[in-house]
């Protein structure tokens, strides 16, 4: 099973993606950087010195800018990855 299989995987690969490009700002890497140290310990290549700063708040904040939703929304989003983060500790047991 390749990474793009796994559950999440349309939000959390383009955020590493974005992360190395030096986008901290977008909301897969946001949401990487809410699941960093996890990505991390399970193999994934996290820049580590490009995450935001407190990024569940960033996250949520931008959200509200752009979204009448933004609550079940966010919750949706942090749901995708802990699938993600759950299914890619699976793959790597």
């Amino acid at each position: 099973m390749s990474l793009n299989e796994l559950p999440g995987a349309e939000l959390i690969l383009p955020g590493l993606d974005d992360l190395h490009h030096g986008k901290t700002n977008t909301v897969g890497s946001l949401l990487v950087a809410i699941a960093a140290t996890r990505l991390a310990e399970a193999g994934l290549d996290v820049p580590l010195d490009r995450l935001a700063a407190e990024p569940e708040l960033t996250l949520y904040a931008r959200l509200q800018d752009e979204r009448d939703d933004a609550y079940p929304y966010y919750n949706a989003l942090l749901n995708r990855l802990n699938s993600f983060c759950n299914a890619l500790e699976l793959r790597y047991m």
